[in-house]
């Protein structure tokens, strides 16, 4: 279900969605509990939820720390594997005219076609599909290099070289489509310690303290818009090809200018 909302919602939307949701029912129960428990709104203090609340905020700010450091480090490492896959095709690039022109210039047209595929099939990738234009392109670049015969040591030193880059580029391209394939984002039994953490944060700041019932509104809220904003980072975080935190696919193209000044 989150994947959905990162996917199909605008990230402001889902924000102010969560932000809207959260802090009126919030609000309702609030205003529920003041009218059930007249002593609350009279200013009334429970003692133990003034014991409480400390241990349960803390705890949820350990956790929300926690997962955002953890999910960070997993968009951190899809950043990584992009930006990988982009220098081993801008390595390809500078390496092609070692090769003579009629190979370098084939090396360049497969490069300029897989960097365009690739950049083209981002949205589907993103997802951990494939289009048949970018495994095409990638194969004429296999192909191309296989059929390649070195004239020399210098070149048979640039061929090793290249096929090791040409490894590394498909090796890269393999671990980001079954990374966006596989992550399916939190499990199941992390989100309901989510959700109960940021439920008992909310319902302890309904009945914390109610001496000045403007202050408590004001505290129940920021409470709410605070609960609200960590709920939208970790959706967000959660899928490393998806959303507003997204992995970029401009290293795919990186080798362009390199192409362009070469060429």
């Amino acid at each position: 279900m989150a994947r959905w909302f990162v996917s199909n919602v605008p990230a402001w939307l889902l924000l102010t969605g969560l932000v809207l949701v959260i802090s009126g029912g919030t609000a309702a129960v609030q205003v529920l509990v003041r009218r059930r428990f007249p002593h609350l709104r009279a200013g009334g203090r429970n003692e133990v939820a003034q014991f409480v609340y400390p241990v349960v905020g803390l705890v949820y700010g350990f956790l929300m720390g926690f997962m955002v450091l953890a999910l960070w480090g997993q968009v951190t490492t899809a950043d990584q594997t992009t930006r990988a896959e982009g220098a081993a095709a801008v390595q390809l690039a500078r390496s092609a005219d070692a090769f003579g022109k009629p190979e370098a210039a084939r090396i360049r047209q497969n490069l300029v076609e897989y960097g365009h595929a690739a950049t083209a099939e981002w949205p589907r990738a993103s997802k951990g599909r494939t289009t048949p234009a970018a495994e095409d392109a990638l194969h004429r670049l296999h192909t191309t290099y296989e059929s390649i015969t070195p004239r020399n040591d210098s070149q048979r030193a640039f061929l090793t070289g290249s096929l090791a880059s040409l490894r590394d580029l498909t090796a890269a391209r393999a671990q980001r489509l079954l990374q966006a394939r596989t992550n399916t984002g939190p499990p199941l039994a992390l989100w309901l310690v989510i959700f109960l953490n940021s439920g008992l944060v909310l319902g302890f700041s309904v009945v914390f303290d109610a001496q000045q019932p403007r202050l408590h509104y004001g505290m129940v809220a920021a409470v709410s818009i605070l609960v609200a904003a960590n709920l939208f980072l970790i959706a967000e975080l959660a899928y490393p090809y998806l959303g507003e935190f997204a992995t970029s696919p401009a290293p795919l193209g990186a080798d362009f200018p390199v192409l362009s000044a070469l060429g």
